[in-house]
């Protein structure tokens, strides 16, 4: 990294050097009684988008001779970091930004201070990174450039790093996962999707909010981590001398509030898997789960179409958005597909015509497709969705339907028990949504389990264990119920065109550097 020049054709100074002279600074600001860090807050009166936006309303007016006309009315405070900075003599240049942008200040000696323009030196002494507060007003350059005429300028914080060079930004992918806050100061494009994040997440709440649902929040540590199939991470809890994990689902704990008669409610909460990482995985990330008693898969499907059109609207400002140059439609009603419909469209293969596991493994042989010999005949049937169908499911579709052995928390078809009432949703090939008619039966329930528990004895770390807490309260009852978890990582990554989940995790899991 290298300081950005005045002037060009500069000769590149050592950074050590740099670094030193930044001190130095600040030690004689200290020394003269002007310490920034002194300083607790500063009135902020605009947004550098503010003033551009209503630009006609505030900017001042000159007289006869050209002045500029200091009308307290139109007096505008505002805050940020130097971003560039020209200095010609008795007048000079810099570029503040804020939150919402940047916006240029004109900065005129002999109106921020008076002699011996102490204030003008100290201005001119500020480096890059600096962040200062401005007072002064709106007006257009000779250029027509939207700036302030400062009248005041003050040193707020003083930068003792040396920023990236800004015509080049902050290029270093590792380096901008790792010291995020670098990224938000050099990428403008970094910090509005971790806006647009924000809005995302406000408009679900504000939407689920208008359904009727009901905001709540479950416990982190758990002594049983099921309602997923994933590896948890485990911890030791001192006080109770209790080994406990960290949860990977928030589904058990929700169902336990439908029984108690809370028949709307949802989550948005980090959970934890101890798995790989990769552009699509992380293994803590946000997670929505909502349940609804008295409703189906088919009102969680109804559900989940209307929300995200609702995001894509409002957020977005139109339903059909774009990733990676593909544009995908979600004003007309979403595709709906069994998986053995979707596994004969796609890979040529009628399910209903298998009989056996022999025969499903046969099949996978013939196909080449991987599987264990534990697999029954419904995990080669998601095997064989997973090789063959998923690339395929851009527009946004419904998966319905699922084989019964990968889904141990749901009810069985009343026509068909080798399956279940059971949906993924899926754009762009990714599984963005997973929904049931939750199995409310106990004594079915715990048969899954007991199966679930057989293939952990197998070696599946990812399996289920009984939870008997759990299964008290389904004994007590539960309404027919439909429910749904939606990632919103990736969620999130689709409505904001994000190559990568760290690009919308502020701070993702990073391996230590070596110290």
């Amino acid at each position: 990294m290298a300081e950005q020049n005045n002037k060009n054709n500069q000769p590149q100074v050592d950074e050590k050097q740099l670094l030193k002279v930044r001190r130095e600074k600040l030690a004689d600001l200290q020394e003269r009684g002007k310490d920034p860090f002194q300083i607790t807050k500063y009135d902020v009166t605009h947004h550098s988008m503010d003033i551009k936006n209503n630009f006609e309303a505030l900017e001042a007016e000159h007289d006869e001779e050209g002045k500029l006309v200091k009308d307290p009315a139109k007096l505008v405070s505002i805050a940020g970091r130097i971003m560039l900075k020209r200095v010609m003599g008795k007048a000079s240049f810099c570029n503040v930004q804020d939150l919402e942008g940047n916006i240029q200040v004109y900065v005129a000696r002999n109106e921020v201070c008076e002699e011996p323009f102490d204030e003008y030196k100290d201005f001119k002494k500020m480096d890059i990174g600096d962040i200062v507060g401005i007072k002064g007003y709106p007006f257009k350059t000779k250029t027509g450039e939207m700036s302030i005429h400062a009248t005041e300028v003050t040193l707020l914080t003083k930068s003792l790093q040396i920023l990236p060079e800004k015509h080049h930004g902050l290029t270093n992918t590792d380096l901008r996962y790792r010291q995020r806050y670098l990224d938000l100061i050099m990428n403008q494009e970094a910090k509005e999707v971790f806006v647009k994040r924000s809005k995302i997440i406000s408009e679900i709440r504000r939407y689920l909010d208008g359904q009727g649902f009901m905001e709540v929040e479950t416990p982190m540590l758990v002594h049983n981590a099921g309602g997923a199939a994933a590896r948890p991470f485990e911890t030791h809890f001192n006080a109770l001398d209790e080994d406990v994990k960290l949860r990977i689902s928030l589904e058990l704990y929700l169902k336990r509030l439908i029984v108690g008669g809370l028949e709307k409610v949802y989550e948005i909460g980090r959970v934890f898997r101890n798995e790989g990482v990769d552009t699509r995985h992380n293994p803590e990330f946000t997670l929505m789960e909502l349940y609804q008693a008295y409703t189906d898969y088919n009102g969680m499907m109804d559900l989940t179409e209307n929300l995200y059109r609702h995001l894509a609207e409002t957020v977005c400002g139109s339903a059909k958005i774009v990733y990676n140059g593909i544009e995908m439609d979600l004003s007309k009603p979403f595709e709906r597909l069994t998986m053995v419909d979707a596994v004969k469209k796609y890979a040529g293969v009628d399910w209903n015509e298998v009989e056996t596991v022999e025969q499903a493994k046969e099949l996978a042989k013939e196909h080449h497709v991987e599987f264990e010999e534990h697999h029954k005949k419904g995990d080669i049937l998601n095997l064989f969705f997973e090789e063959f169908v998923e690339e395929h499911l851009v527009q946004p579709t419904f998966i319905m339907d699922h084989p019964i052995e990968i889904s141990p928390l749901t009810k069985k078809k009343p026509e068909n028990p080798e399956y279940v009432e059971r949906f993924e949703f899926f754009m762009n090939g990714w599984e963005m949504a997973n929904a049931y008619s939750e199995l409310n039966d106990p004594i079915d329930q715990r048969e899954r389990f007991k199966a679930q528990e057989e293939l952990l004895a197998l070696g599946d770390e990812e399996a289920n264990t009984t939870d008997e807490d759990f299964m008290n309260a389904l004994e007590i009852g539960m309404p027919p119920t439909g429910g749904i978890g939606f990632g919103i990582d990736r969620m999130c990554m689709l409505l904001t065109d994000s190559q990568a989940i760290r690009d919308v995790l502020l701070f993702p899991t990073m391996k230590q550097l070596d110290k």
